[in-house]
């Protein structure tokens, strides 16, 4: 029996009193994780807009994405025990609160720091709210149903960034990039007049807390101050390597950042394995599910994010689309999202095993970005949309039944500690993701650059016909062969670039392909999660 799984679960917590409908508590938690999750995408169609606005370079409009994850980063695995501390209700409302304040904040900014200083109040609240409705949602629902209360957290964590380009470019367009952040006031008053009314604490949670307080635990300030540092060099290395050139900086930035990183997040391990009560409980990882779990939630991200930030690059680069019209093409895989969501819900309810949902939404997933590698310049709106519904589909799949097998050996003591790490590295995984498909598209573009130049002379007949004809069209237009001559070699190294960035963008979809089928072998060395009544869950 593994280490995990064989902590007792308390008394109090074999049966959690429910005093209101599963389903109506469920439907309170879920808007503001839907708000919270849709901040981390709904901003990056307006990041030129912002700085125009603010007039602000454009390069560091950046740190409006990337001080909202550095402080959402930072809360996130340490909510499990600020829930206790505080109380799970308590804190999820002070969260709810404050998230909405800030958005308020951050609409009306006159400045780019008053901006990111507003983000990065809105990323400490809001890296409460995800774990917080998670484990109210696992503490509402009885076992037979766990599938069921995460496919309802699906539906705000998943469909979010799906939604959250083609809402923000709707807005930005047709209203200013302000109405981004207003938004969410009207959402933010209503989740918390809703879950002031429906949630409450179960006895475990009022259990852990008295405890607490009689021993008079102190607060492991060193390991705080050590998150703190790690997250945020983790994010100024996801944010600025490229730009940086990585390890070929010649400031050695990016060298100083790294060895920071590593020596700040080996002292934070270090310091939460020694100590009694840590912010940090890395001892959930040694269940062989999470591990895995975890593992497989930051590259199914990773996945995600990669696609949703690099699709609508393509349309708008290339295809000339606005930010509204990209984002029409994206919308549809969303309803595919909530009724994929549905039909596992159903699956995990009649007893089908996590894994094999799991590994057949790996294998949908990469083979929808494979389908979208063999794409070309072109295809119908159509022919972007059906592949991309098949990707978001495949990670409806994994969604649900990943979380089911994630908690189902996890001992409810430590259920709010690994909820906090798994949200964590759920968001982190979007974040490389992100960083990774920006490196590959940009070097890739360098790559095919030059290879496709490499043929593109006089002597080859293709281009000497291309020449011939561009000119002799361009002399009869402008009359000028020196103009004309000039036209058709600029015509030409545009076709040229044109090429090399799609194929730079196609190259993206194959790696995050690659990625999603290598997973389905993860898959196989997880324990069978089986979410059923009376089901006996034993360490094998």
């Amino acid at each position: 029996m593994n280490a995990a799984a064989s902590v007792a679960v308390p008394a109090s917590a074999a049966a959690v009193p429910r005093v209101f409908n599963p389903w109506i508590v469920a439907l309170a938690v879920v808007v503001p994780t839907f708000m919270e999750v849709l901040d981390t995408t709904i901003a990056n169609v307006a990041l030129r807009y912002m700085a125009g606005g603010l007039s602000a370079p454009a390069t560091d409009s950046e740190w409006v994405i990337t001080s909202y994850l550095a402080a959402n980063a930072i809360i996130l695995p340490i909510s499990g025990w600020l829930a206790v501390r505080m109380g799970r209700r308590n804190y999820f409302l002070l969260s709810i609160a404050i998230f909405t304040i800030a958005s308020i904040l951050c609409g009306m900014a006159v400045s780019l720091p008053m901006l990111i200083a507003s983000r990065v109040l809105q990323g400490l609240a809001g890296g409460g709210l995800q774990p917080s409705s998670q484990g109210i949602l696992l503490d509402a629902f009885p076992k037979e149903k766990q599938g069921t209360a995460m496919t309802i957290f699906g539906i705000a964590a998943l469909l979010a960034p799906v939604v959250g380009p083609t809402l923000g470019g709707y807005i930005t367009d047709n209203y200013g990039w302000r109405w981004i952040f207003y938004l969410n006031a009207p959402v933010g008053l209503l989740a918390f007049f809703l879950c002031r009314k429906v949630v409450t604490d179960p006895p475990y949670l009022k259990a852990e807390r008295d405890t607490m307080r009689r021993q008079h635990q102190r607060f492991d300030t060193p390991g705080l101050a050590l998150l703190s540092m790690t997250m945020i060099c983790w994010e100024i290395l996801l944010s600025k390597g490229q730009e940086w050139d990585w390890l070929g900086d010649p400031f050695f930035r990016v060298h100083a950042v790294l060895l920071l990183f590593v020596a700040c997040l080996g002292g934070l391990i270090f310091r939460e394995l020694r100590i009694a009560a840590p912010l940090i409980n890395f001892r959930t990882l040694l269940d062989r599910n999470f591990r895995t779990c975890c593992l497989i939630i930051f590259c199914a991200f990773g996945v995600l994010y990669a696609n949703t930030t690099s699709l609508p690059g393509l349309l708008q680069s290339l295809f000339g689309y606005d930010a509204t019209t990209s984002g029409m093409v994206l919308s549809p895989a969303g309803v595919f999202a909530v009724i994929t969501l549905f039909i596992v819900g159903m699956l995990l309810g009649r007893g089908t095993d996590a894994r094999y949902l799991m590994a057949a939404g790996l294998l949908t997933l990469g083979l929808g970005n494979y389908w979208m590698s063999r794409m070309n310049l072109d295809i119908t709106p159509w022919q972007v949309v059906w592949p991309r519904v098949v990707v978001i589909a495949g990670l409806s799949m994994i969604f649900a039944p990943l979380n089911v097998a994630a908690f189902q050996r996890i001992p409810i003591a430590l259920r709010g500690a690994a909820v906090g790490l798994l949200a964590l590295l759920r968001n982190e995984g979007g974040s490389v993701g992100t960083s990774v498909a920006k490196t590959i598209i940009e070097r890739r573009e360098q790559f095919h650059t030059l290879r496709l130049g490499e043929n593109l002379d006089p002597l080859n007949p293709a281009v000497s016909a291309f020449f011939d004809q561009a000119q002799s069209g361009l002399l009869q237009q402008t009359g000028d062969p020196v103009a004309a001559q000039q036209i058709a070699l600029q015509t030409l190294d545009n076709l040229r670039q044109q090429q090399a960035s799609a194929l730079a963008y196609f190259d993206s979809f194959l790696a995050s392909a690659a990625v999603a089928v290598a997973l389905i072998f993860l898959v196989l060395t997880m324990k069978r999660s089986v979410a059923e009544k009376g089901a006996h869950i034993a360490a094998e």
